[in-house]
C-alpha cells in the first residue's frame, strides 16, 4: 500500500504540490511562468506590482481551494481557512488599486508561511542536505519577511525583489525537475542504471552543492538583520522629552517644558531644548520643539534675539535639529559664536512636526513662520532669561523661506515680537518655481526624495491634495517611507537605493507636479511679502541646489511689488558654503544685524539703483 499524502506539504505549497504531480507539459508551462514573473518582479518592481497583485489574490484562491479538496483534520477548521483564504484573495482581485498599498505586508506574509513550509520539510523527509536546504531557505524567507514588516523602509521595491526571487526559484525548479526526469528515463532506456560509484559521487556533489547554498542563505539572512540592526542604531531616537502631556496651553507661544541640551554648547553659550504650543499651517493648536541658545555671561538688561530657521533636515519627526548632537555649534547656525559674544540670545526652532508629533511644514510658510515666532514667545518664560522684543530673523533655504514669511506675519500674528530685518540666505523662496525647475532635469534618486517632502506634507496639510493624482499606483508605501528617514541617518541609502531601483522602472510620480491643486498650492506659499523691515538676501553664484536665476527672479519681483532689498551674491560659493565658517558673508551678517538692533536706518536699497 503507497503511503498517505502529506497533507502538511499540500496545504501550504498547493501549487508546488499540482505542478509536482501534474503530467510534464503542465510542469513546464507553470514553470516558464513562474520564471518569467519572477523574472519581471524583480527587474520591473513598480510596473508589474499589478501583476503581482493577481498572483498574490490567486495564491490565495489556490490555498483554500487545496483546504476544500485535502481537508486537515478537524474538517471546520480547515472549512474555515478555505473561507479566510479565498476572501482574502478575492479581497484583493476586486479591490485591486487599494490592495496595491498593503501588498508589501500581504507578500511578506506569503513569504512567512512559505518559510514555515520550508521548515516543515526539513523536518519531516529528505537526505541530511536537503533537509539543511530546505531549513535554510525557510528561515531565510521568515527573516524577510519579519524585516519587512517590522524595517521602515523594506517597501514593496524590497520585498518584491525577494518575493520575486522565491518566484523564480520556484519556476527552475519545475523546469529542472522535468528535464531531470526525462534525462533519467532516457538513461535508463538506453545505457541502464548508473555503477555505484557513479552514483554516490553524483549524490555528493549535489549534497555539497545543497550545503554551499545553504551557507549563502544563511549569510544573505544574517546580513539583511544585520543592515536592519545598523540602521536602527543610526535612526535618531525621539525622546519622551518630545512628547507633549495630555492637557497643554490653549494660547500659542506658551512654554510646556525646558531641559537641558545634552549635545555639543558653542563657545560662551549654554544651551536648552523647549517644548512649546504653537499653530500648524491649518491653524489649529499644534506642538513644537526647538533650541534657546544664550551667553554665559549676557550683559545686563534685555537680550535681543535672532530667530534661526534651519534648513532642510527631513519632515519626519526624528529629523529635528535638536535631536542632534551638532545644532547648538557654528557649523549649524551662522556666525552663532560672534551672536553670543555680544549679547544675542539665539532661538532656533525645530518647526511643528520635527520632534514634537503634528505634520511638518516644508515650506508651508504660515506652518513655519507660526513655529518660529511662537519659539520666541515661549524662551520668554524660561526663568532668569530676559528677552527683548528686538529681534532678527535668519534662515537659510528652507529656512530663509521661513525666516520672510515670519517677518510677513510677524505684526499679525504676533504683534509682541519686533522683527527689524531679514536674512534671507540663499532662501527656497519661491516653492513652485523650484519645483518646476527641478523636475525639468533628469529624474534621480535625491530628487525623488526631495519630492516626497514635499508632496506629502502638502497632501496631509491641505485636503484639495490627493497623493493618487501625482503617484504612480503602487508608489505610495515607497513614497511615504521615504519621508520617514533624515538625510543625517544611515537609514537614507535604503531611500535612496529604492528610488534608484524603480527610477529605471517606471517614474513614482506624475509627468507634471506643477499642475492643479498642487501647482496652486505651492504658489501660494512662495515668499511675496510685503516686507516693511530691511530685507538682506545671500546666495552663492555656483549654488547646485537653488539656481542663482531663480534668486534673481525672486529679486526682480520684490522690488517690482515695492519691497526694500539688499543683495549679495558671492563668487564659486555653493549652496551650504554661504554660512559655514569661513564665509565672507558672515561678517557682514553679523554686522547688518548689529546696526538693525540698534535701530540704525539702512541706505542701502539695491532694489533702487
Amino acid at each position: 500500500m503507497s503511503a498517505p499524502p502529506t497533507p502538511r506539504r499540500i496545504r501550504w505549497r498547493s501549487l508546488a504540490h499540482f505542478a509536482t504531480h501534474a503530467p510534464p507539459w503542465v510542469s513546464v508551462v507553470v514553470g516558464a511562468g513562474a520564471l518569467l514573473l519572477g523574472l519581471l518582479v524583480v527587474t520591473r518592481p513598480l510596473t508589474s506590482l499589478v501583476l503581482l497583485a493577481i498572483y498574490v489574490a490567486l495564491s490565495a484562491v489556490a490555498t483554500g481551494i487545496a483546504e476544500v479538496v485535502r481537508p486537515r483534520e478537524p474538517r471546520w477548521l480547515s472549512r474555515v481557512l478555505a473561507i479566510v483564504w479565498v476572501a482574502f484573495g478575492l479581497g484583493i482581485l476586486l479591490g485591486l488599486r487599494g490592495a496595491l498599498q498593503i501588498l508589501p505586508a500581504a507578500i511578506a506574509v506569503l513569504l512567512f508561511v512559505g518559510g514555515l513550509a520550508s521548515l516543515a520539510d526539513a523536518a519531516l523527509r529528505g537526505r541530511a542536505s536537503e533537509r539543511v536546504l530546505s531549513a535554510a531557505w525557510g528561515a531565510t524567507q521568515i527573516v524577510f519577511g519579519i524585516l519587512a514588516l517590522t524595517w521602515p523602509d523594506v517597501t514593496v521595491l524590497v520585498v518584491a525583489v525577494v518575493f520575486g526571487i522565491r518566484t523564480i526559484v520556484f519556476g527552475a525548479t519545475q523546469l529542472i525537475r522535468v528535464v531531470r526526469q526525462a534525462a533519467l528515463s532516457s538513461r535508463e532506456r538506453t545505457a541502464g542504471d548508473r555503477s555505484p560509484r557513479e552514483s554516490r559521487r553524483l549524490r555528493g556533489w549535489q549534497a555539497a552543492g545543497r550545503y554551499a547554498l545553504s551557507v549563502l542563505l544563511v549569510v544573505v539572512s544574517a546580513g539583511g538583520w544585520g543592515v536592519n540592526e545598523w540602521l536602527r542604531d543610526g535612526a535618531p531616537v525621539v525622546d519622551a522629552f518630545y512628547t507633549p502631556p495630555e492637557v497643554v496651553p490653549y494660547d500659542h507661544g506658551r512654554l510646556i517644558r525646558v531641559d537641558d541640551y545634552s549635545g555639543r554648547a558653542p563657545a560662551g553659550g549654554e544651551v536648552k531644548r523647549i517644548l512649546y504650543t504653537t499653530r500648524d499651517a491649518a491653524g489649529q493648536p499644534a506642538v513644537a520643539s526647538g533650541l534657546v541658545i544664550s551667553p554665559i555671561d549676557p550683559p545686563r538688561g534685555a537680550r535681543p534675539v535672532v530667530m534661526w530657521h534651519h534648513g532642510t533636515t527631513g519632515v519626519a519627526r526624528g529629523c529635528a535639529p535638536s535631536l542632534r548632537d551638532d545644532a547648538a555649534t557654528r557649523w549649524a547656525i551662522p556666525a552663532l559664536e560672534d551672536a553670543l559674544a555680544k549679547g544675542w540670545v539665539v532661538v532656533a526652532t525645530d518647526y511643528s512636526g520635527q520632534g514634537a508629533p503634528g505634520v511638518f511644514p516644508y515650506l508651508i510658510g504660515t506652518g513655519e513662520a507660526r513655529s518660529s515666532l511662537d519659539a520666541v514667545l515661549a524662551a520668554r518664560e524660561i526663568d532668569d532669561l530676559i528677552l527683548s522684543k528686538r529681534t532678527m530673523a535668519w534662515g537659510h533655504s528652507q529656512g530663509g523661506h521661513a525666516a520672510l514669511w515670519a517677518a510677513e506675519i510677524a505684526d499679525d500674528y504676533a504683534p509682541d515680537v519686533d522683527v527689524l530685518g531679514v536674512a534671507a540666505l540663499a532662501p527656497a523662496a519661491e516653492p513652485r518655481e523650484l519645483a518646476e525647475e527641478l523636475i525639468s532635469g533628469e529624474p534621480n534618486a535625491l530628487l525623488a526624495i526631495l519630492i516626497s517632502w514635499v508632496l506629502l506634507p502638502y497632501s496631509d496639510t491641505y485636503d484639495d491634495i490627493e497623493l493618487s493624482r501625482y503617484l504612480a499606483p503602487g508608489a505610495a508605501p515607497i513614497v511615504r517611507e521615504m519621508t520617514q528617514r533624515c538625510p543625517s541617518e544611515p537609514g537614507v541609502v535604503v531611500s535612496v537605493a529604492a528610488a534608484l531601483g524603480v527610477s529605471a522602472d517606471n517614474p513614482l510620480y506624475a509627468s507634471d507636479l506643477t499642475a492643479g491643486p498642487l501647482g496652486d498650492r505651492l504658489e501660494a506659499n512662495a515668499a511675496s511679502g510685503p516686507w516693511e523691515m530691511p530685507v538682506l538676501l545671500a546666495w552663492g553664484s555656483a549654488d547646485e541646489v537653488i539656481p542663482p536665476s531663480l534668486q534673481e527672479n525672486f529679486v526682480a519681483r520684490s522690488c517690482a511689488a515695492g519691497n526694500s532689498l539688499r543683495t549679495l551674491v558671492y563668487d564659486d560659493y555653493e549652496h551650504l558654503q554661504i554660512l559655514l565658517p569661513g564665509s565672507r558673508f558672515l561678517p557682514v551678517l553679523v554686522r547688518w544685524s548689529d546696526e538693525r538692533f540698534q535701530l540704525r536706518d539702512l541706505d542701502r536699497d539695491d532694489c533702487a539703483r
